[in-house]
């Protein structure tokens, strides 16, 4: 059952867009009942407007106002709203098809007039690793993000926004895109932070009573950093592209930003790789670990049955019942030989500890 979870945390089920042609709005992803969240909040340096809305008509008049505008739809299971939107800002129906499967990788796509990103929402939900898609487009006045499900980690964002005066409601949608960009990236910070902690855990227990439950948990260890690995290593390439190639839609003055971005992206990967090579010494310190308390039991029962060879061998000789055999008449017998066997033992492991065997 749980190699069966771990596939299904990697790979998404796409059978059932077989055979359907492309752009063709299908949802990949877990299935969700719950309503979708549109919230739209509109700014300039002078003003905002901030409001919750029920159907997608009501965002429309947002597409062309002269100033910024962040859209964000929580929830993607419904397609029709996707479709609706898409129709309406003129997005290619591709772009639609990605942003309903969540098993995209991180990317970005430049369609002229937007420009379309997508990267990997992590965060540590009761100790297990959760990911969910996001889904960024980037115009001329507006920033349109799709999520899978409702909170994220945008609350410090919303909060600058609503304050009057600060860069972000000085700047254009290349400036708020960076602010949610740098949220995600620096929230993976946050996670490594966690699992650095578990790693340290794990050390300890590894060192002091090593057992078949600590190589459960570096094996789920080194699985979740497979899984943190492929949701972070392309977005190296998604930022690279943002900070390097000139484009209408990114400003000079952001570049240097998003090269900040760059910079934490490499620190993150460089983490990962760091605690992925932490996880693999572990296991190798368990194996030794396991090994040499299997040679310490190994020596104490060679030790044991090195002494009882020359015990069994007196035995054998005076279990044979032969006839004529002087010493089973003398009355000191008994005692005579089981001294001469204790003297045996006794020897032997004088002899072992000044050969330092034991």
């Amino acid at each position: 059952m749980e190699i069966v979870n771990i596939l299904e945390k990697f790979i998404k089920k796409r059978s059932k867009k077989a055979g359907l042609p492309p752009g063709t709005l299908v949802y990949i992803g877990e299935k969700k009942d719950e309503s979708v969240k549109i919230s739209v909040i509109d700014y300039s340096e002078t003003s905002i407007e901030e409001k919750d809305v029920l159907t997608p008509e009501e965002v429309f008049a947002f597409k062309d106002k002269p100033t910024v505008t962040w859209i964000n739809i929580s929830g993607i299971h419904k397609v029709d709203i996707i479709s609706k939107l898409g129709k309406h800002f003129g997005f290619h129906p591709l772009l639609l098809e990605d942003i309903v499967n969540t098993d995209q990788r991180p990317k970005i796509e430049d369609y002229g007039n937007h420009l379309f990103i997508i990267l990997k929402m992590i965060y540590i939900d009761k100790n297990e690793i959760k990911t969910e898609q996001l889904s960024l487009i980037v115009g001329a006045n507006f920033v349109i993000s799709f999520q899978e499900s409702e909170g994220d980690v945008f609350n410090h964002i919303r909060d600058r926004l609503r304050t009057g005066g600060t860069k972000i409601r000085r700047s254009g949608t290349d400036y708020l895109a960076h602010h949610l960009i740098d949220a995600i990236v620096d929230n993976y910070f946050a996670v490594l932070e966690k699992f650095g902690e578990k790693i340290e855990l794990v050390e300890d227990k590894v060192l002091a009573n090593p057992n078949k439950e600590v190589v459960t948990e570096i094996n789920r260890l080194k699985r979740d950093m497979l899984f943190l690995r492929k949701s972070v290593w392309p977005l190296r390439e998604v930022i690279g592209v943002l900070q390097r190639e000139e484009n209408d839609l990114i400003k000079k003055d952001t570049l240097v930003y998003f090269r900040d971005v760059y910079d934490h992206t490499i620190q993150v990967i460089d983490t990962i790789e760091t605690f992925r090579d932490l996880l693999e010494g572990l296991l190798d310190i368990y194996l030794s670990s396991a090994s040499n308390k299997l040679n310490e039991v190994m020596k104490v029962l060679t030790i044991i049955s090195t002494i009882f060879i020359p015990l069994t061998f007196v035995v054998g000789i005076y279990g044979m019942n032969f006839e004529h055999m002087p010493e089973l008449a003398w009355e000191a017998s008994y005692p005579a030989v089981m001294a001469f066997m204790a003297f045996i033992a006794v020897g032997m492991i004088v002899f072992f500890k000044k050969r330092r065997w034991i």
